[in-house]
């Protein structure tokens, strides 16, 4: 009964009631990327349950957590304090579990330091804003470049496998192959 949180961007008290109505016990926050939509609630979840360690995305998203507090601003939001993670994510690394391991993809594009989290044995992917049903994640923040992107889709998402279902960061679950066949951006 162990589980992760993926990319808690806020509503914490949503969130909170959630695990508690699952009953199960989050050992670790993942962030796929520096996003404040992504990573706003994060320190504030941690805390709520216990101090849990903080992983992930990849190093080269740093500028986006210290620069959390302009990002708020900019946004309108409440104001997130910067943070640094407990472990960075690369390329080959693993989260692990229960009895799942979800494996790390590096997938820049859309910030430079952005991951998916795979799960082999349920074919699951957890995109955050790389690929969506019918789009690819935006590419006009600081660092986002999207030649990048569409080689990150390419290389590291169409050989999981055309069974492979995805949830992304915002709208409806897709699988690879539908996307393969139909995205406009990135269709074989």
């Amino acid at each position: 009964m162990e589980a992760i949180v993926i990319d808690p961007g806020g509503d914490i008290e949503q969130l909170e009631a959630l695990i508690d109505n699952l009953n199960v016990n989050v050992v670790n926050l993942v962030l796929t990327h520096g996003h404040l939509d992504h990573v706003g609630g994060t320190e504030k979840l941690s805390e709520a349950l216990g101090g849990i360690a903080i992983i992930g995305p990849h190093h080269e998203d740093l500028f986006w957590l210290e620069g959390l507090e302009k990002q708020s601003q900019m946004f309108g939001f409440p104001i997130t304090k910067a943070f640094k993670p407990s472990k960075w994510l690369s390329e080959g690394d693993s989260v692990r579990f229960g009895n799942q391991i979800m494996e790390v993809l590096h997938t820049p594009g859309h910030t430079p330091g952005h991951v998916v989290l795979f799960c082999r044995d349920a074919k699951l992917a957890f995109v955050g804003d790389v690929l969506f049903n019918g789009s690819v994640g935006r590419t006009d923040f600081p660092k986002g470049d999207f030649d990048t992107l569409i080689e990150s889709i390419k290389t590291k998402l169409w050989p999981l496998g055309n069974d492979v279902k995805f949830v992304p960061g915002h709208g409806p679950e897709s699988t690879i192959g539908h996307e393969r066949k139909t995205n406009p951006f990135v269709a074989d």
